[in-house]
Parts: structure tokens; sequence; C-alpha cells
């Protein structure tokens, strides 16, 4: 049986198309996966409207036996990351395969090549194009439902392959369960958090639909642009990639879920909330038909479940009771009245992120998945 790995045209729709499928045929009836809708990820492969195409650069690869799809893989160069960081890495995202080490072998051998031929001397992986695609391999919590997009999902298997290929721990993204009845501050932290208001002069700014949060979204991107610099992921956002990525969160967010902490009318600080829909994206398998747009927005207003992905203060402000303030509001909005939220997932922490792991513990937050993002230096 004869293995052949090929670079995929991204002009060609037939062969986007087949790209994008594999991973609906690989993951068809796993119950913890949740299927991305086909159109987002056939966006990554257009270099003509997707922004990290206008400062960095992509290809994409299949593995064939006998004329069977059997892997899949995307090799990135984002510059202006290693820009920023001093570095020369690629990244690999989009990584799907079946159990077999010849398979992996072949596709992640394209990626070194394509990487070596850049002057790179690093593959970092998985990192997609932009900060909401999720981080790493999943290596603990297989059993518990992915949550939408905003994370991978993968077989158990995949963490030997890598490894098998010399990949090592690059950073762990933690993702935290908390219960809406077990979410307990210390009555320390409201009182924090009340001086915060009174003497730095901070408010919480709500919004009660997507016309008042548009008015905010441009601070808000330059909020996000400056709050996470000290993270490992961090890399700062173009104009277009802000607009992007708010635009993509004005489609599926609840205004009331989103908070901003603001200091004289600018942001400082951020909490974005998101009504779970992972089931009814189950059911509409990769696809947005009117029936699946109707069954999402029913779940949209019975899910019991709420994700908390994107939470951020600037540095200056969080030893001014800005955290205790963010954490206030995060209590708030999991017991939001008008929704049914008894479940919350706090969505990938960077074990970087030393202080807000150390903050979730203490508010009752139980870790129960870990995404792995691997590093193999090359020769």
């Amino acid at each position: 049986m004869s293995l052949t790995v090929t670079q995929i045209d991204t002009n060609d729709e037939r062969q986007v198309r087949r790209f994008v499928d594999f991973h609906y045929h690989l993951y068809a009836g796993q119950p913890s996966w949740v299927p991305p809708f086909r159109t987002d990820i056939a966006l990554m492969l257009n270099k003509q409207k997707h922004p990290f195409y206008e400062h960095s650069d992509a290809d994409f690869f299949l593995a064939e036996r006998d004329g069977e799809v059997v892997g899949r893989i995307a090799a990135l160069e984002n510059r202006h990351f290693n820009e920023y960081h001093g570095t020369h890495q690629a990244s690999f995202y989009l990584f799907d395969c079946i159990e077999d080490l010849e398979v992996a072998t072949a596709l992640f051998e394209r990626v070194f090549e394509w990487a070596r031929q850049r002057g790179l001397n690093a593959v970092v992986g998985p990192k997609g194009f932009g900060p909401l695609d999720g981080y790493g391999i999943v290596i603990e919590g297989y059993q518990h439902r992915q949550m939408m997009n905003m994370m991978n999902y993968n077989f158990p298997y995949y963490r030997h392959l890598v490894e098998s290929l010399g990949f090592e721990k690059e950073v762990d993204f933690v993702s935290c369960y908390l219960s809406a009845d077990k979410y307990s501050l210390d009555p320390r932290i409201y009182r924090i958090a009340e001086r915060a208001r009174k003497r730095s002069n901070l408010e919480v700014v709500t919004f009660e639909n997507k016309r008042q949060l548009r008015a905010w979204a441009d601070r808000i991107g330059r909020t996000y642009n400056q709050s996470f610099v000290d993270n490992w992921e961090y890399v700062p956002l173009t104009a277009r990639e802000i607009k992007f990525v708010l635009d993509n969160i004005l489609l599926i967010a609840d205004p009331r879920l989103i908070k901003v902490i603001a200091h004289q009318n600018e942001p400082v600080g951020f909490l974005f909330g998101f009504s779970d829909v992972s089931p009814a994206m189950q059911r509409a398998n990769g696809h947005l038909y009117p029936w699946h747009i109707a069954d999402l927005l029913l779940t949209l207003k019975r899910t019991d479940w709420i994700a908390l992905n994107g939470a951020g203060i600037l540095p200056e402000y969080q030893g001014r009771g800005g955290n205790a303030l963010l954490y206030v509001e995060m209590e708030k909005t999991i017991k939001s009245k008008g929704f049914h939220f008894r479940h919350a997932d706090l969505t990938q922490v960077a074990e970087t992120a030393v202080q807000m792991r150390h903050d979730l513990k203490n508010v009752g937050g139980e870790e129960y998945k870990n995404h792995r993002v691997y590093r193999k230096m090359l020769d």
C-alpha cells in the first residue's frame, strides 16, 4: 500500500473540501467531539479572506493511502509572533490522523521540510491562526465534551504519535470546571472589589444589545492587545485581526454576558461569557442550514452551560483590585438572571498565567481538561 503526502491547492474547491471533510469522517460518532462549522475551517485555508495572510503564511497537506485520505496537517509561519518574540518557529495546526505512526511521520516530515526551507528552527503546536483557535492536544479529560470550537479535541493516541516524533512539552492550557452552586468568593474579595470601584475609579460596563457592544468594540480590541503581553501565546493583533475576532464574537455572543472593567471610560479589563451551544453544533455536524440555525438559537436560550473564554485585566490594574472586581463579575455572570447556567467552563488558561490559575482554584475551580502544546527543535 503506497502512502503519499500532497500539498493541496487552496484555490481548488475540491481539494479544500477533501481537507476539511476528513476531520468529520475520522470523528464521526465521537460523543465528546463538537464538529466545527465547515465554513470556519475553510476560511482558514482562504488566503484572500483570512487576515492571517496579510502578514504570514500557511500551507496544507493531505496524506493518502491508495487514494483514501488518512491524515492532514497545516504548517504555519506567524511572522508577527516571531518578530515580537525574537523567535524563528513554525507552527502546526489542523493535525488529524488515523492511528498510524507511518502516516503521522510522513505528515510531520513535510512540515519540518517546509519550516527548514523558510529558515525556521523549531515547530510548535497545535497552534492556530488567531486567538479564537484552540491550543494544544488533549492529554487529560477526553471523556468531557469539547467546549464548542473554542478548544481542540483528539483521540488519546495523538499524544503518542507526536511524542514518538520527538516533540516535547512547551506549555499546558488547563480548563477548569465551576459549578454555579459551589462558586464561592472569600468575603474579602467583595471588599477589595468595592474599594477598587471607589479608590481606583473602576466601573463595570454592561451591555443590553449588540449595538451598545459594537460601540465599545475598538476600545475592547485595544485592551485585548495590551492585557496579555506577558502570556506565552501573546502576539499583537493587527487592526483587521481585531475586527475579525470581534465580528466573530458578536455573531455568537449574548451582550449581557460580556463585561468591561473601565477607568475613565476606557477599558482596562474584560470578561467574555458565551452560552454553550455544543449540543446544537453536534446535531448540525458542521453545517449551517436554516433548521440548524434555528436549533442553535433555541439552544442558546436553554443551555445550562456557560463558557468563560477571555478574561483579562491590564497589568497596571492587577494590584489595584481589578482582579477582585473581575471575579465578582464572573460570579454575577455565571448566576445571571434570565439564564439557566448550572455549569461553567473556564476555557484554556495557560500555566504561565500563574495568578489566574491560583485564583481559579480559590473560587472552587476544578481542573478537568488539559491541552498540551508541543515543541520540536529542528536540526
